[in-house]
């Protein structure tokens, strides 16, 4: 079911939304040569408890999982395109490695959802292409989130993006409604014809969330039964936002 969100919800994502915005930015900062998934997921958790707030993906359950998220931060590196546990195996970030990082919070109830892909050193030119387009991709969709737009507006846009540069897109995976929940209504796709699906309505608050691969766009599963990765082995890169609908521009609360 869609959701609209009142004055006060809005209030409280706004507030969570900075929030967020300063972790993933401390968190990038740390993501270096040498660090491990353990040490940024130890770091996420801690920032989250000095706000005083909650992290909305650990011990999340997702629809079909067969146990609760263990990590607070989700660490996603070369061909892991989500979901990364980062807390079970300390895996080492290496120069020349691209690491998705994810999170949402809980702030007053409240629900923020981002992501950002960070290049840890030098990366050659065509992955620095990838990472750079799937952001870019990010805010084309973004500037369709317009209340009276429709979902295929936002994945037209974005699918454009992968289409003009030559990358694949992450078959079956997507954004979605957020909020009162991890995941709400609507689904999100990364794909889309202009003028369909559900309309977009004044205090929705939606994740718009591009991920591209450098190869096609395949996925497996892995073993752990959460983290998505490419089926070529194809590095990919992952941008998202929480975003407001209004009916004027959209506004991004997490940045």
């Amino acid at each position: 079911m869609i959701t609209i969100k009142t004055k006060q919800d809005i209030e409280y994502l706004k507030e969570g939304g900075k929030r967020l915005a300063y972790i993933l930015t401390e968190l990038e900062k740390a993501t270096v040569p040498g660090v491990t998934s353990v040490e940024l997921n130890t770091l996420a958790q801690k920032m989250v408890d000095e706000y005083g707030d909650k992290s909305a993906f650990l011990h999340y359950t997702p629809e079909g999982a067969r146990r609760p998220y263990p990590s607070s931060l989700c660490v996603s590196i070369n061909d892991e395109i989500v979901h990364g546990i980062s807390s079970e195996v300390a895996k080492v970030i290496k120069e020349g490695d691209i690491v998705s990082l994810d999170m949402g919070i809980t702030h007053n109830g409240l629900i923020l959802d981002s992501a950002r892909t960070v290049c840890v050193g030098n990366v050659n030119k065509k992955v620095l292409e990838l990472v750079r387009t799937t952001k870019e991709a990010m805010y084309a969709g973004i500037m369709e989130a317009k209340g009276g737009n429709k979902v295929g507006d936002i994945g037209f846009a974005i699918e454009r993006y992968a289409k003009d540069n030559g990358f694949g897109i992450a078959e079956g995976l997507a954004g979605h409604g957020v909020g009162y929940h991890v995941h709400e209504d609507p689904y999100v796709p990364n794909r889309g014809k202009k003028g369909t699906g559900e309309e977009l309505v004044p205090g929705m608050v939606i994740a718009i969330e591009p991920m591209f691969n450098l190869g096609r766009g395949g996925i497996v599963l892995d073993s752990d039964g959460y983290t998505y990765k490419t089926a070529d082995g194809s590095v990919s890169a992952h941008f998202e936002h929480t975003v407001l609908i209004t009916a004027g521009e959209p506004v991004i609360l997490t940045e």
